[in-house]
């Protein structure tokens, strides 16, 4: 299968990674209804197997400088005269839209990695949210809008508390607090900071680097797992985890990265990248 057609997304495919740039520059990539609609058809191609077969991991960032400058107030506008027409039901199905995108996002058995530079606001700090792996320009502006525009960051709120705790995201979300990339580090928003392009680039390069020598399937599992915590029951997961680690250990995989390791050799999955 080939990758889906989109406008307001840039999509290029290399070495089992799949490279997703939002493209919208003239609006800082504000994530506009077209947009939340082929992330959904990408992600919907790389659960089914035929099409996501080989993509291992996905790097999700901005072009032109910008990863997203939260919703775009066009959309919102549409809405509006919707709601003016008589269709109670306008806004909340835009909003509850971008949150099956985020949710879906957050759950791809792919590793899914940010590229965070600019704007990272609303929206695109949820989507930073969700990712395995964050990687932010040390100029990175982040932030939640939201309320001093007299709304609610409704569909991003619950994946910033999952991702830094109650505490500090109720600060964020309470008071607009706008933050660079440094300070989303010691939040736990990102994993890595980087105070030039070329170092940015170069710690993207690490990351798939370090992806790559990981099992595919291994991956997949474990970062199932991962998301299991606190929404199945503990005796049960570890008894489904259990299972898993047998049919691992069984596996081509399991056998083959036990031989590398005793061959003192790199797994077949690594070497043939």
């Amino acid at each position: 299968m080939t990758l889906p057609e989109t406008t307001a997304l840039t999509l290029s495919r290399e070495s089992g990674v799949l490279h997703i740039t939002l493209n919208r520059p003239e609006a800082r990539n504000a994530m506009s209804l077209a947009m939340v609609n082929e992330l959904m058809d990408v992600f919907d191609w790389l659960e089914n197997d035929a099409g996501g077969a080989g993509v291992r991991a996905l790097v999700l960032r901005g072009a032109d400088g910008h990863f997203c400058a939260g919703g775009d107030i066009k959309d919102m506008a549409g809405a509006r005269q919707q709601a003016a027409e008589g269709d109670p039901e306008a806004f909340l199905r835009l909003n509850r839209r971008f949150g099956e995108m985020i949710s879906t996002a957050n759950r791809l058995p792919q590793v899914l990695i940010t590229v965070l530079e600019g704007a990272v606001m609303g929206g695109g700090f949820g989507l930073a949210c969700v990712s395995d792996v964050a990687i932010a320009a040390g100029d990175a502006k982040f932030g939640l809008p939201e309320t001093g525009l007299g709304v609610i960051p409704a569909q991003i709120a619950p994946f910033v508390v999952q991702r830094i705790g109650l505490t500090r995201a109720r600060r964020i979300a309470l008071t607009g607090q706008r933050f660079d990339g440094h300070h989303a580090l010691t939040l736990g928003v990102v994993h890595e900071v980087a105070d030039s392009p070329t170092e940015l680039d170069k710690k993207l390069a690490e990351v798939l680097g370090e992806i790559r020598r990981c099992a595919p399937n291994a991956s997949r599992v474990t970062k199932q797992l991962v998301l299991d915590v606190g929404h199945v029951p503990m005796d049960e997961l570890l008894d489904r985890a259990a299972a898993d680690f047998a049919e691992a250990v069984a596996s081509e995989e399991g056998q083959e990265g036990t031989l590398a390791f005793v061959q003192k050799r790199p797994p077949k999955w690594a070497a043939d990248e």
